[in-house]
């Protein structure tokens, strides 16, 4: 069982000034939050890819490579790279290097994007927004399976006996995330890849028949039954209480989901949807350590995961909250979860 923290380098924003901190300030930042993940002993982070104003991480392969210098033992990986609107071979290429440089704890998590800015910035046309992600993932695979590669697509030249250089020293994992479509699940089955479903919203129990969906077609797609990995990514936040994260991280998380709600024709994000995420059923994983614990711990157990990866950076809250927020995690939460996951 692994349990991690994944990130997008929310940029805190300041209500006097009108203004979001600058991204070198939340890169140093991030540097000091992840190496005291290392030194607690978490064991993945993931970072995501986003090219928005308020967000600073557009490459997380650059930021992951900085990651490496200052941690020993974290996995390191994005969260999600969007394969779509990329080119396979660079993001295998800069996985290779960033696998060699932090002695093979790179990894990849590819998605299609629940963002879509990144589409007509590199000139991908949205109308083949699957079909992108279908062909892209196959070259994928196929540049982590093969050293020669003979290949041929739509979307792309075809790659006749060429080698990507440098040549990592193992196969890269590589992780397919998934929102709740019965079309994405398959897929990762039918490839037989680890998958991790990001559970945001409504209630986590919901997405029980995915990824039941998702363990038939592993096995009968032939896939070794022993090696199936199944995570989840969902909103997370610890505190002393859940009133201090209503009265202290509450405005963040609002305002930002406030921000992505404009562009996506949202209502407003209200205290009561707010706090019915916080509830027993509900998909935030926030309160005291205990709260945060327990609901891990059903969530684990109802899907049989083998990865939990908590996402807390949504909004961007303080320096100083994020590193109070990973020390709860990992000396509080981490430890009755992974005593229950070894009973």
């Amino acid at each position: 069982m692994e349990l991690g923290i994944g990130m997008f380098g929310d940029l805190t924003f300041d209500k006097q000034t009108g203004k979001y901190q600058t991204a070198s300030q939340k890169f140093q930042e991030l540097i000091e939050q992840v190496k005291l993940a290392d030194e607690l002993g978490i064991d993945v982070f993931s970072l995501g890819e986003h090219h928005r104003k308020d967000y600073a991480v557009s490459s997380p392969e650059m930021v992951l490579s900085a990651l490496s210098i200052v941690t020993k033992n974290i996995k390191l990986g994005s969260g999600v790279t969007v394969l779509s609107s990329t080119d396979p071979v660079k993001v295998y290429q800069d996985f290779s290097t960033l696998d060699l440089i932090s002695n093979q704890r790179a990894e990849i998590m590819a998605g299609r994007g629940s963002f879509i800015e990144s589409f007509p910035l590199f000139g991908y046309d949205l109308k083949n927004y699957n079909e992108l992600f279908e062909e892209k993932l196959d070259l994928l695979i196929e540049l982590n399976k093969n050293e020669v590669i003979n290949w041929e697509g739509k979307f792309r030249a075809p790659i006749e006996n060429q080698t990507i250089y440098p040549r990592p020293e193992r196969s890269i994992p590589i992780w397919i995330a998934v929102g709740g479509t019965p079309e994405s699940v398959l897929r990762a089955a039918k490839s037989g890849l680890p998958i991790i479903f990001a559970i945001i919203g409504g209630m986590p129990k919901q997405f029980k028949p995915l990824i039941e969906f998702y363990k038939e077609n592993y096995k009968i797609y032939g896939h070794d039954p022993e090696k199936m990995q199944v995570g989840v990514h969902a909103h997370t936040f610890v505190g002393d209480s859940q009133q201090k994260i209503l009265d202290n991280y509450f405005p963040y998380y609002a305002a930002q989901m406030d921000r992505i709600g404009r562009d996506r024709g949202w209502a407003r994000y209200t205290q009561m949807q707010f706090e019915g995420g916080m509830s027993p059923e509900g998909a935030l994983f926030m309160g005291d350590a205990h709260q945060v614990a327990e609901k891990m711990i059903q969530t684990i157990e109802m899907f049989g995961l083998t990865r939990f990866v908590a996402h807390i950076d949504v909004g961007g809250p303080t320096h100083k909250e994020m590193m109070k927020a990973i020390e709860l995690y990992g000396t509080k939460v981490l430890p009755e979860v992974r005593k229950a996951s070894n009973k």
